[in-house]
């Protein structure tokens, strides 16, 4: 790629709405350059089975369904390249964006399909079983520990919400959550209370995962736990009052938050909520993606933070690509308007 390209389209991220974004920009005759990010499609390719994409009756791989949507891209004629966004200039048309290479790039419009990272723990095991057991999404991977004994960790609404859904599937569902009282709203903890008297779910409190066991052929088999009757029991491992077990289970789901991609455009005057999650127009019309700076797009989990998933992320890039193919359009309409400069 030389240095300072131009492209009509760029687009910052490799997942399913960045892809879905480059398919219909490329056959809107855009030819768009795709990068890829330092994750390359996306929390898609630590799924090992999904099996709620659209068109997929026997299921398909996270990995697998990335690379067919990276060829249809290609296929149209756009373009991939590895690379990490470090910054990106809104300040003058066309847009400038920096790499962490140091090349440059120039664009007339812009999506951000950056995605957002699922928080984690950081604790031993993590890395090797993420998709052998161990899920950030329960939607997503449930259905595939029917019978088992299932833990979620966390405390907040989204805890609440995939424990109660995964009791569809599990014989008994484990909260673990740090401290005694959860964050969740009033009404997904009523939820969990009932099922807790109904024998489907049970709670373990002040209590935290420090390791999880297991392989890739066995799956994840157990997790050590830490507890300490007044909380946080990690900051208190030298207490003689916390506990360490292991704790034989047959899945783990973290829902502690997702963190969005969006450190980049913190010079750009886009907006974010509160978490960091683009805020995008909305509405019923054309434009639902534009963000507040003109040119600018955003799509999939990066401006998502209710649904996640990866059928909502790719309708989003389409609307995005179609939202762009639109404002270019005005562009070229403008430019065509604006008269000739006056001949000195």
């Amino acid at each position: 790629m030389p240095e300072r390209a131009h492209y009509q389209v760029v687009i910052i991220g490799s997942g399913i709405a960045g892809l879905s974004a480059a398919v219909y920009a490329a056959r809107g005759d855009h030819a768009p350059l795709v990068i890829e990010g330092g994750e390359p499609g996306g929390q898609l390719t630590l799924t090992t089975d999904v099996e709620n994409y659209p068109g997929f009756p026997e299921g398909i791989s996270g990995p697998e369904l990335i690379q067919n949507m990276k060829q249809q891209a290609t296929r149209f004629g756009a373009e991939l390249s590895h690379g990490v966004v470090d910054h990106l200039d809104a300040d003058g048309r066309p847009f400038t964006i920096e790499l962490s290479s140091g090349e440059q790039i120039t664009a007339d419009a812009v999506i951000a399909a950056s995605g957002a990272s699922a928080r984690t723990l950081g604790v031993p095991g993590e890395e090797e079983l993420m998709g052998f057991g161990l899920s950030t999404c329960a939607t997503c991977d449930g259905a595939f520990f029917r019978d088992e004994e299932i833990m979620v960790v966390g405390g907040g609404d989204a805890a609440m919400e995939e424990a109660v859904f995964l009791t569809k599937f599990a014989s008994t569902v484990y909260i673990v959550h740090r401290r005694e009282e959860f964050r969740a709203e009033q009404i997904w903890i009523d939820r969990v209370m009932d099922r807790v008297d109904a024998g489907e779910i049970e709670l373990i409190l002040n209590t935290e995962v420090t390791e999880l066991h297991g392989t890739d052929d066995a799956g994840l088999e157990a997790v050590t736990l830490v507890s300490h009757p007044e909380g946080h029991p990690t900051a208190k491992l030298d207490d003689p009052a916390t506990e360490t077990e292991r704790f034989d289970v047959g899945a783990v789901f973290y829902a502690i938050g997702h963190i969005p991609n969006t450190d980049y455009l913190s010079d750009t005057g886009v907006q974010t909520d509160d978490e960091g999650y683009l805020i995008t127009a909305g509405g019923r019309g054309g434009g639902q993606t534009a963000t507040g700076v003109a040119g600018l797009f955003g799509a999939g989990d990066v401006v998502d933070h209710h649904y996640q998933q990866a059928a909502t992320a790719g309708g989003m890039g389409v609307q995005a690509a179609l939202d762009v193919d639109a404002y270019l359009q005005d562009v070229e309409a403008e430019s065509e308007r604006a008269p000739a400069p006056a001949d000195d």
